[in-house]
């Protein structure tokens, strides 16, 4: 394959860093929008990543960023000012002729969404619908991450998700569909990717394939929403991001992040990680952060 200029807006974040690597590995040219040089970023760095200093909201940072750029990876973290940071990257881009975006939405991302996080990314993926460059959504289920993020040492999963269903999928198998679409993006134009990890399991199921890869106990308690948004806010969650978490917990009871398909293998090339597996690969985490 060509080796291509691309753009990974976010790309110390987790989805953006794997996806980065993984274009590097591949021969191509790799541009990395960073906030600011840290340890971060230069290791980007040192893997061959040409960093741009730059900002989502600030759109003559993102022109720099885009120039010469046949295609972009554009993700944006749970907080204030999607919209605007979206309407910056599809000017950008139609500016310094951008082939091909690949948004990272999220699978609750509808109209009618209870979270302003996700009804943002719906409104969002319509701006980007309407821009000049062909675009690529992918809406994940939750990241496989989760399990890292939301663990307390204790052992315990206090969760509000009560007995429904979804499949974790890890970022560095979202990164191949990523790298994949970034590469040809022509048979992905217009697409919506709903993407799924290996099993479908409740929050029971996935506290047991925990405990088998750490060879300890890991429980599921069942928790209220109330209890689960004094939890976030005492983790130093802002208050966008507990409504937005608050918000799709419902939404996860009602199923909305159930479901599976082959996507990851088909457009990616490999079958996505299991909880079981993801965790064993992150045991050296879980063993420091462990009561």
């Amino acid at each position: 394959m060509t080796n291509r200029n691309l753009l990974v807006i976010g790309a110390t974040g987790k989805t953006g860093r794997h996806t980065t690597e993984l274009l590097l590995q591949r021969g191509h040219h790799v541009r990395a929008l960073v906030r600011t040089v840290d340890e971060r970023s230069r290791e980007l760095a040192d893997l061959g990543a040409e960093l741009s200093v730059g900002d989502a909201h600030d759109l003559d940072s993102l022109a720099r960023a885009t120039e010469g750029i046949d295609a972009a990876y554009f993700t944006y973290p749970i907080l204030p000012g999607l919209m605007d940071a979206t309407a910056n990257v599809a000017q950008a881009a139609e500016e310094n002729g951008v082939g091909a975006i690949v948004n990272m939405s999220q699978i609750s991302a509808r109209r009618e969404s209870r979270s302003n996080a996700a009804r943002q990314h719906w409104v969002a993926e319509r701006l980007l619908d309407r821009a000049r460059p062909a675009v690529t959504h992918l809406r994940p289920t939750f990241f496989a991450e989760w399990l890292v993020n939301m663990w307390d040492g204790t052992g315990e999963l206090r969760l509000p998700f009560a007995d429904a269903r979804h499949a974790p999928i890890a970022a560095v198998d979202q990164a191949k569909v990523i790298a994949a679409v970034l590469e040809e993006p022509a048979p992905h134009a217009g697409k919506i990717y709903p993407l799924y990890g290996a099993v479908e399991l409740n929050h029971y199921e996935i506290a047991e394939a925990m405990s088998r890869a750490l060879g300890r106990e890991v429980t599921y308690v069942p928790v209220e929403l109330d209890e689960f948004a004094a939890i976030l806010e005492k983790r130093g969650a802002s208050p966008h991001l507990v409504q937005h978490l608050v918000a799709v917990a419902v939404d996860y009871r009602n199923g909305i992040f159930s479901g599976m398909n082959d996507l990851v293998k088909r457009i990616g090339g490999d079958d996505p990680l299991g909880v079981e597996d993801f965790v064993a690969l992150n045991r050296s985490f879980y063993d420091v952060h462990s009561a």
